[in-house]
């Protein structure tokens, strides 16, 4: 999975076609584990947060799982199963990307071929916003599939750029120890959400003059972080959540705004509603010394302890 700092909501077709889109984004260690295998007879059972025994790929209602398998000509005789670190819908870290990226990995394994990242993002870009007509944007699909700590770029002309942060080693560090988690309780359809930003964007100028704002903020934070300047991190950070609230009335609520106020008065410089907004994990940067400070303001919210992880999709278990 991953955390999406700066840019987000440029990578939805209905706006990077026009202007071109950036997100910073780094991938962090919790994960979607996806298991498939040979099943016995030639049905089809697929888990996940619920089971699903079906004779043939047209009857499974997931539908992913039915578009990958059509995709791939595969036909039956086999069981796909998920399990996710954290919930699994409506959490803002891109899991159900990171799901779909997985589970076309072992699928390609499955049938004994390799899959480069940019071939698994790629087809589930496809899959994702073609197939399923799922209003949603790319940058979860190239989080997952490169991995790392990148700025991810969005050419009007559809391509997709995937550029590496080159920084110290100690600069990422010091990052990774100044954010801090929280998970609010509150799941929401990002579909819906991302809906209405898309069309936001397509009908308004100043909504669209705001995303390009924070278009340049993803660049200016590359560029603060290339030069190692950390103190930067919080400002863009808190920046850019401030423009992405203006987008539309539903991306924050009351409780997600006092949240926020508590943090940023507890010693915390920046922060965002990790994803599409309205729920999921609030992410804030604070000097460590203040963390405890920043746990006591939010105390009725749960901290997540996390870390940066720099792989990208994996096969763990190949036989």
């Amino acid at each position: 999975m991953r955390m999406s700092f700066v840019g987000g909501g440029s990578d939805l077709p209905s706006f990077y076609r026009s202007f071109g889109g950036a997100v910073v984004s780094k991938s962090v260690d919790k994960y979607v584990y996806v298991t498939v295998n040979p099943k016995f007879d030639n049905d089809i059972r697929v888990s996940y947060s619920k089971t699903e025994e079906v004779r043939c790929v047209s009857e499974i209602q997931h539908q992913l799982v039915r578009e990958f398998l059509l995709m791939l000509g595969i036909r039956g005789g086999i069981e796909i199963t998920s399990i996710s670190d954290i919930p699994s819908r409506g959490t803002g870290m891109g899991t159900s990307s990171s799901f779909t990226v997985g589970l076309l990995h072992a699928l390609h394994a499955y049938r004994d071929q390799y899959a480069s990242a940019e071939q698994l993002a790629a087809e589930s870009c496809e899959i994702e916003l073609g197939r399923c007509q799922e209003p949603i944007g790319k940058q979860d699909q190239y989080a997952a599939a490169y991995g790392g700590f990148n700025l991810i770029q969005f050419h009007a002309d559809d391509p997709v750029s995937v550029d590496p942060i080159i920084c110290k080693p100690e600069t990422i560090r010091a990052i990774e120890s100044g954010l801090i988690c929280f998970y609010t309780g509150i799941t929401r359809s990002a579909s819906n959400l991302l809906r209405n930003q898309s069309d936001l964007m397509k009908s308004s100028g100043d909504k669209q003059h705001t995303q390009q704002t924070m278009v340049k903020l993803a660049y200016s934070l590359e560029d603060e972080l290339q030069r190692n300047n950390i103190s930067a991190f919080g400002e863009i950070l808190h920046e850019n959540w401030e423009l992405k609230k203006s987008i539309s009335d539903d991306i924050s609520t009351s409780a997600i705004d006092d949240w926020y106020s508590r943090a940023i008065g507890a010693g915390a410089t920046g922060g965002k509603l990790l994803g599409a907004g309205a729920g999921g994990f609030l992410a804030f940067y604070a000097p460590p010394d203040r963390h405890e400070a920043v746990k006591a303001a939010l105390s009725d919210l749960r901290p997540v302890p996390f870390a940066f992880e720099n792989g990208d999709s994996r096969i763990i278990f190949y036989h």
